[in-house]
């Protein structure tokens, strides 16, 4: 919810605007997936002015999306009209041969969602005559009609091979999520069955009470009667 959404929606732009100092402003930038990356990338890309796309494969995200203001199409849709096109799915070939016979010249592909298999680079590298590097994280590959299709960060994650990776200022609650979750564990190890488990909502609370602090916000309490009234099926609507 923090970490994906603002950490790597800030840093996906981040890699971006380093490989290529390409203006956003009135740019089309498709977004792969609407997770939380995706939803964090695809934020901080209309901020920048981005005429945002979104393509999914799950029926709720892509009616999230569209009711969110963005335009929701397959990316065989997608693609003649993107300048940019970035995957967050954390799946293979979401970007493959298909979809780059469709790209228009000089459109931008980059990953930020996993390793880089959700670029057919294979695919992409059959279909060029040539591949040259016009600046540091760009390959340029010369397709056989004249087009160019470019690929930053060789299809790594853009936000950490061409960027910093996610601000301390959002890790930071990762991390106290991870080592408050890890003292859970030692502390009821005992009561723990072998299998997966929440974390539990105190922790998460705690982390955001203490972010909160931190950042100088100040948040209202609920009075006993709005409590018991919360708590409470004998009250409200009937």
């Amino acid at each position: 919810m923090f970490d994906n959404r603002y950490g790597t929606g800030q840093s996906t732009l981040d890699g971006l605007i380093r490989a290529t100092n390409v203006l956003l402003a009135g740019k089309t930038l498709v977004v792969c997936g609407y997770g939380w990356c995706g939803r964090g990338l695809a934020s901080r890309a209309a901020g920048h002015g981005a005429h945002v796309v979104v393509t999914e494969v799950d029926p709720v995200r892509a009616l999230e999306a569209a009711m969110d203001g963005y335009r929701v199409m397959t990316l065989a849709e997608a693609a003649p009209q993107a300048d940019f096109i970035v995957t967050v799915t954390g799946d293979i070939n979401v970007i493959d041969r298909h979809h780059f016979e469709l790209m228009k010249d000089g459109c931008i592909v980059a990953n930020s969602g996993h390793f880089n298999d959700e670029i057919n680079l294979a695919a992409l590298d059959d279909m060029a005559s040539g591949v040259s590097r016009p600046r540091p994280y760009v390959e340029a590959y010369r397709l056989r009609d004249g087009r160019t299709v470019n690929v930053l960060a060789q299809g790594r994650l853009v936000n950490l091979a061409a960027a910093e990776g996610h601000p301390a200022a959002v890790m930071d609650m990762s991390f106290a999520n991870q080592a408050l979750c890890a003292e859970y564990v030692a502390r009821h190890h005992a009561e723990l069955v072998p299998r997966v488990y929440d974390v539990p909502a105190d922790i998460d609370a705690a982390i955001a009470a203490l972010k909160l602090s931190s950042m100088g916000i100040g948040i209202d309490v609920l009075s006993e009667e709005q409590r018991r009234y919360l708590a409470s099926w004998e009250s409200g609507t009937s």
